[in-house]
């Protein structure tokens, strides 16, 4: 298996994302209309969080779902909000633009109980010179009572609304089945897997920062408050040549700092996202230096068994300090003992440079953690490294008839079958793991060996 990272040549642009032929369908809106609610009814689970808070939702949230047979990729939109002048609303409101400028399909959803309010009006003025199929729905609806409330909202102008209940679904299929005719037919093929990449960390450590790096656009909301991505974002992207999908996932706070509600919410997916992906990037801040809680998000990755990349950001504020990667590689020593193995990146997410450090890393982690060793090089290995270091046995007689067998990837597992299990201490098994990373590599991926009873 190669052992070293292969040369990156730079593309340019930086990549873009792409979806090939499938439609994009943005669900727009003003804060609170059930936006979300709409788009986990459609998706058929709970992926963007539901609130009755409004501004819940802040970035872009893409899933993609199929209907009757066609695939289409679905996006929550934070609620949009034309006149606010506030600094969080004003990047929701990028976010929102941004999704109507590469949608092929508008969903635009308005609160039925509420009524037609002043800033639907401006939306519905907004999309008029859009020219793309926008559809109308109007949520809520969810009674035969309420139904005079859809009056209100012929005065858009629109010649079809679409009464719905995105929380129990009344009206939803109606609405699929008007845009149905412009989603292609889906071909009958085998839908590939792509590698799964999670940016981790601290909040406020450069997650969003370094995924927008990636994109070459303000593809996630960025602020210096900490706890602004709430949603794990799954983004399919193109790198050399090599597809994968990037997840931003929410800041992991010490447990005791985790507000109820939302942020509980959050760190549950950030949790979930990080245990379906292959790899996770854990970003520490360079500035700040590694701290307990970094331990701990470390802790949780070698807990699932995923491969990693530590990437050291906010780098660039260290040059004037000639002694400082020193200092911070003795601490990242120190602070993460058990990830001796995992590469570690020094950079900025603001400076395009770290990407032809990271993606080749990428490549090499996830070939690691997809590697699997043939068996009879497997106990080549292993006769060689009990001869070396023979197995101790708490009897006379030696352990005998030792073998080992891969029995799984993503992480690789190895089955050390023995013929008195028990007999094996902890510390040989750490051996073995050290000898099968000098002989096959593994870089930046855990290794699992389970000691089982010979027959």
């Amino acid at each position: 298996m190669p052992q070293k990272t292969p040369k990156l040549v730079r593309q340019a642009p930086l990549p873009k994302i792409s979806f090939g032929d499938t439609p994009i369908v943005a669900i727009i809106g003003r804060p609170n209309v059930g936006k979300s609610t709409f788009f986990n009814r459609v998706l058929g689970r709970r992926s963007a969080i539901v609130d009755d808070m409004p501004g819940v939702t802040r970035d872009r949230i893409m899933a993609e779902c199929s209907y009757q047979g066609r695939r289409f990729h679905l996006v929550d939109t934070g609620g949009l909000d034309l006149t606010s002048s506030e600094a969080m609303e004003s990047l929701i409101r990028i976010q929102s633009q941004a999704a109507i400028a590469e949608a092929n399909i508008l969903v635009v959803i308005m609160d039925g109980r509420a009524g037609l309010n002043p800033l639907d009006q401006e939306i519905a003025e907004l999309l008029r010179d859009v020219n793309k199929p926008t559809f109308y729905a109007i949520n809520k609806i969810d009674t035969p009572k309420a139904d005079p409330l859809m009056a209100d909202f012929y005065q858009l102008g629109k010649d079809q609304l679409f009464p719905m209940s995105a929380e129990h679904g009344t009206g939803v299929d109606e609405l699929l089945e008007a845009f149905l005719p412009l989603l292609p037919h889906e071909l009958e093929e085998e839908k590939p897997e792509y590698p799964r990449v999670a940016v981790v960390g601290r909040p406020n450590v450069g997650k969003s920062t370094l995924v927008n790096l990636v994109f070459g656009e303000e593809r996630v909301v960025v602020s210096d408050v900490p706890g602004t991505t709430r949603d794990p974002v799954d983004t399919h992207i193109e790198f050399q040549g090599h597809p994968l999908v990037l997840t931003d996932t929410a800041g992991i706070r010490r447990r005791g700092r985790i507000d109820p509600g939302i942020e509980g919410y959050s760190l549950g997916r950030t949790l979930k996202a990080l245990g379906r992906s292959d790899i996770a990037i854990l970003i520490l801040d360079g500035e700040e230096g590694a701290t307990e809680q970094d331990t701990k998000i470390a802790g949780l990755i070698l807990k699932q068994g995923r491969g990693c990349i530590l990437l050291v950001n906010k780098w660039d504020l260290q040059k004037h300090d000639p002694e400082a990667l020193a200092k911070y590689s003795k601490e990242l020593h120190r602070r993460f003992p058990f990830f001796a193995f995992v590469p570690k990146i020094f950079g900025s997410a603001l400076n395009t440079s770290v990407l032809d450090k990271l993606f080749p890393l990428i490549e090499s982690v996830m070939e690691a953690f997809s590697y699997r060793v043939p068996t009879g090089k497997l106990n080549q290995f292993l006769q060689k490294a009990i001869e070396d270091n023979p197995l101790p046995s708490k009897r006379r007689t030696p352990l005998k008839s030792v073998f080992m067998t891969q029995v799984a990837i993503k992480p690789p597992t190895f089955a050390l079958f023995v013929g008195r299990a028990v007999e094996v201490p902890t510390f040989y098994i750490r051996y073995l793991e050290n000898r099968l990373r000098d002989m096959f590599g593994f870089e930046g991926t855990p290794i699992r060996i389970l000691v089982r009873q010979k027959k």
